[in-house]
């Protein structure tokens, strides 16, 4: 389990003003990304061709994690706040704990898909405020503090501190309906639209407390990575404890059908001038022009998400070509993604 920081929570608790508000709701913004690295490494090691049935299911929770990054940062906006993204500290220095957490121990990396990634790293992210025994035991629970309770406390202080209108600039609401459904990212000009977008976080990401499912019918990102590890789709069953059992559609997984790629990769473990160190730097850039271009699309300028599709899809061919790039000097391994920001553009280092 993500254990959250309860000071984090107290704050949001104890908060008098919306302002007060601000730094923990960019730390929600920093956390949505934060796990967006690691499940693109996953999802680019695979070969070619490769995880048929594994693949988008990792894509399906990548893409919920964009959705749930752009809620945080609209509701940031909704209270006057500016969410900042375009700076070093925003990227994780992986192997790191995750923002706002205090796991001990529990360091997330970028690593290439593997039944023990999934299940010890993913699974424990993911994992929600009341974990449903669907085919096998449930964890003992502790008392530190989830994610679903730091969003329940968040939707709570909106409530009570927020007038019916929301503070900010309705300009710099962020929909993008040609990306994401209109009744999952919406305008937030109203407290119960605040409350409603926190809902659809913390449904998409826990489920319910009944059910592996969110509002819409959709299985939950923990219960959704479980269907890998468990080699099976989640399906209704009625002779199930709640209602579910992973007993529909095969979803094999193979360690053949992934790269070898050396955990975390960093630019500076690779031979300067190689091929794979410019390949590194030339990733590097695409994802630092990728955040330049989302602090952008959320600091009044909305529109702009258009020009960042582009960007993304540079950097997922270039994480793909890392991931078939053999390591120097290491035999066996291969380049991963690196996921440093990187403003200079490689031709100038």
């Amino acid at each position: 389990m993500l254990r959250i920081n309860p000071t984090l929570v107290s704050n949001i608790l104890s908060a008098q003003s919306l302002e007060e508000l601000h730094p923990m709701v960019q730390g929600a913004i920093e956390l949505e990304h934060s796990t967006i690295p690691p499940y693109l490494t996953a999802l680019f090691s695979f070969k070619r061709g490769k995880g048929k049935e594994v693949r988008p299911i990792i894509e399906s929770i990548v893409i919920e994690e964009m959705l749930h990054m752009t809620i945080a940062s609209n509701i940031l906006n909704a209270l006057n706040g500016r969410p900042q993204i375009d700076k070093p500290a925003f990227v994780p220095n992986y192997k790191c704990p995750l923002p706002m957490g205090i796991n001990v121990g529990f360091e997330v990396g970028l690593e290439k898909c593997s039944i023990d990634v999934v299940q010890n790293v993913f699974m424990e992210i993911e994992e929600p405020e009341t974990i449903l025994n669907i085919n096998y035991a449930v964890k003992a629970t502790d008392t530190y503090k989830t994610i679903g309770e730091f969003y329940g406390a968040l939707a709570k202080k909106i409530d009570e501190l927020a007038p019916d209108i929301m503070p900010g600039d309705p300009a710099k609401q962020v929909v993008a309906n040609n990306y994401f459904p209109p009744d999952e990212l919406f305008a937030i000009r109203t407290k119960q639209d605040a409350i409603a977008a926190i809902d659809i976080i913390v449904e998409q990401g826990e489920g319910t407390s009944t059910e592996p499912v969110d509002m819409y019918g959709e299985v939950a990102h923990y219960y959704r990575f479980k269907e890998i590890v468990m080699g099976k789709k989640l399906i209704k069953d009625p002779h199930a404890d709640h209602g579910y059992s992973y007993s529909g559609a095969p979803v094999p997984f193979s360690n053949d059908d992934v790269w070898n790629i050396f955990p975390t990769t960093k630019v500076w473990m690779l031979p300067p001038g190689s091929e794979q160190w410019h390949r590194a730097q030339e990733f590097n850039y695409f994802y630092t022009m990728l955040l330049e271009g989302l602090h952008r699309t959320f600091n009044g300028e909305p529109t702009f998400l258009s020009n960042t599709m582009g960007l993304m899809y540079d950097v997922k061919l270039t994480g793909e070509k890392l991931c078939e790039m053999k390591f120097p000097g290491k035999d066996g391994f291969y380049v991963g993604p690196t996921f440093e920001y990187q403003k200079q553009p490689p031709q100038q280092m």
